[in-house]
């Protein structure tokens, strides 16, 4: 394998330097026969990972395959994607989950870990083939009904029992059904004015209060994704006052926007949970801060085009995320002084990896570690066109906006996955 030369990278933001790649791992000097790359004042950071992406396939190729949606990690920074289970067929037996960590090996654009179902159909009634999923090839150790929530208590107490066995964590989509039944928005004033049914924060509130205490009882591993609201924020908080193993995440568009944007009727803005209130976003973005929400996981929702360019009732829940991640994450969290590199390096890459329980990602860029990293060019900005996206889907909340920062390299274990912003 040709080795690198990165002249003038800043890891972490560091001051410039050199880092050296050979046979897949960074190492002390440079390599015979090095390509050199000169990277004057870009930032590297580790390889990005997510533990939150939707790969549609298989049964949804019209909305996404794993070579579109793994191109479109690549070109958005990162290394390794865990793709949900909700595909047609869902993802809750070995074989399923094997077919889409081979197609992900395939594409060899980044890593693929599929998430396995936790309830057989995602129906939330029966426990899925999890010790199975768990012991195939892809060695599953995230388990999701994203989509759904596992509302059940009984089946949710099992399942963090049964996945104690192989150190599996449960990914819960923390939304009470009952509670939001009809719901198109964000429950509050806007709501109110706009005529939309709302989705009441006590909805993702209840579940998260209910699931941490589970996990206490039982000793299991709990992650709750896209939390939206500042009091899911003090539960978790409080969870892990507690010394409980929870973790969460946050998105990019739940960091950036708020329900106000709403008031266009554009279903672009229509996502599972909603945009919440300028609060909510203040609060995500201290407890992201501060550690309290460990990881940034994009929730890439990719849809076709007749499926979000409807009525707002009519059209499908989700934004796309992976292209846009780090401009947004650098818009609301370096710029506004809430996070430095190493501190966005450790919500996007040391911290997902770690919940993964991923080898040969989130590490270091030191001598013998795996060379996977992104390089950042932080001065660039850029505004967000749908039709250069390199996912099949075109419903980014983002269109038209310019956002700072732009992804200029990828290195998937040495070898350069993008180049000069373009796919290599």
């Amino acid at each position: 394998m040709t080795g690198w030369v990165l002249d003038g990278v800043r890891p972490l933001g560091a001051p410039p330097t050199t880092l050296y790649v050979e046979d897949g791992v960074f190492v002390d000097t440079a390599p015979a026969g090095a390509q050199t790359y000169d990277a004057g004042g870009l930032i590297a950071l580790p390889g990005l990972v997510d533990l939150h992406t939707h790969l549609r396939e298989p049964g949804r190729e019209d909305a996404e395959t794993v070579e579109t949606g793994t191109l479109a990690a690549a070109l958005g920074g990162f290394t390794a994607v865990h793709a949900m289970a909700n595909t047609e067929p869902v993802a809750d037996v070995a074989g399923v989950v094997e077919q889409v960590w081979r197609l992900g090996q395939d594409a060899g654009h980044c890593d693929v870990h599929p998430v396995g179902a936790v309830t057989v159909g995602l129906r939330g009634e029966h426990l899925a083939e999890l010790g199975a999923m768990a012991e195939s090839a892809a060695r599953v150790r995230v388990f999701s009904d994203d989509g759904h929530c596992v509302s059940d208590p009984l089946v949710m107490r099992r399942a963090l029992e049964y996945l104690r066995a192989f150190d599996g964590v449960i990914a819960q989509h923390a939304q009470e059904p009952r509670l939001t039944e009809g719901a198109q928005m964000n429950e509050g004033a806007q709501s109110s004015r706009l005529g939309l049914a709302g989705w009441p924060a006590v909805a993702e509130e209840a579940v998260i209060a209910r699931d941490c205490l589970l996990a206490a009882h039982v000793g299991g591993r709990v992650h709750f994704c896209h939390v939206s609201t500042a009091g899911s924020v003090e539960l978790v908080r409080w969870a892990k006052g507690k010394g409980w193993n929870v973790t969460a995440e946050v998105t990019p568009h739940h960091l950036f926007l708020t329900d106000d944007e709403v008031e266009t009727y554009d279903p672009v803005f229509k996502v599972n949970p909603p945009l919440r209130t300028a609060d909510d976003v203040a609060a995500l973005r201290a407890a992201l801060a501060d550690g309290t929400i460990d990881v940034v996981a994009t929730d890439h929702a990719p849809h076709a085009l007749e499926d979000k360019e409807t009525e707002w009732a009519a059209a499908s829940f989700g934004m796309t995320g992976l292209e846009t991640a780090v401009s947004v994450v650098i818009a609301a969290m370096i710029e506004t002084g809430h996070l430095d590199w190493a501190g966005m390096a450790d919500r996007m890459s040391v911290r997902p990896s770690r919940i993964g329980r991923l080898t040969g990602q989130g590490q270091p860029l030191t001598p013998g570690a795996p060379a996977n990293l992104v390089l950042i060019d932080a001065d660039a900005s850029w505004t967000v066109d749908p039709r250069q996206s390199a996912s099949r889907g075109r419903n980014t909340p983002f269109a038209g906006r310019t956002l700072p920062g732009r992804v200029v390299a990828t290195l998937l274990r040495g070898r350069a996955t993008v180049l000069d912003g373009k796919p290599a």
